[in-house]
């Protein structure tokens, strides 16, 4: 899957840039000075300054690569505001369970997934399962289960905040 482009929304891409915004301006600045300073007071190896500030300076800039190699790699898609009759990319599907049981998913890039489950990648079972399909349209979902049918009720394209 490595080959696969990286879509994002408008609003997720925002949201990865300000954060690495944030370290690379914000938090880096002050660890960096802190680690110079231990630096120069002598022994490192029981230093717990400099131990624990290069650490810290360590996550930071693995954290600063990943989003740097995350945005240029994004494609930002926007479909907001868009009347498409099928689902795509930045979707939000409403859809039935055969018990009658709804729920409404997003979905967006793999950047952009939350803890809940409102938020799913486009690569996951259940939004490959979706994709391209109309309201109405039943789709079988793959599950730990076995397959499930599930029913297309309502699909719109919001903005994103």
């Amino acid at each position: 899957m490595k080959d696969a482009p990286n879509y994002i929304t408008p609003a997720g891409f925002a949201r990865l840039r300000d954060e690495l915004a944030q370290l690379w301006r914000v938090e880096r600045p002050p660890v960096v000075a802190t680690v110079a300073w231990a630096a120069g007071n002598g022994d490192r190896s029981e230093n717990g300054d400099y131990i624990y500030g290069k650490q810290k300076l360590r996550q930071i800039d693995r954290r600063i690569r990943y989003l740097s190699k995350r945005l240029d790699s994004a494609v930002v898609v926007d479909n907001a505001g868009k009347a498409h009759e099928r689902v795509y990319f930045g979707a939000t599907v409403t859809f039935a369970h055969e018990d009658g049981d709804e729920r409404t998913v997003t979905i967006v890039g793999v950047d952009e997934l939350d803890a809940g489950d409102t938020r799913i990648s486009w690569r996951s079972p259940m939004a490959t399962a979706m994709l391209k399909a109309r309201v109405g349209d039943v789709v079988t979902l793959r599950t730990p289960r076995g397959l499930e049918p599930i029913e297309i009720i309502a699909i719109r394209y919001d903005a994103f905040d």
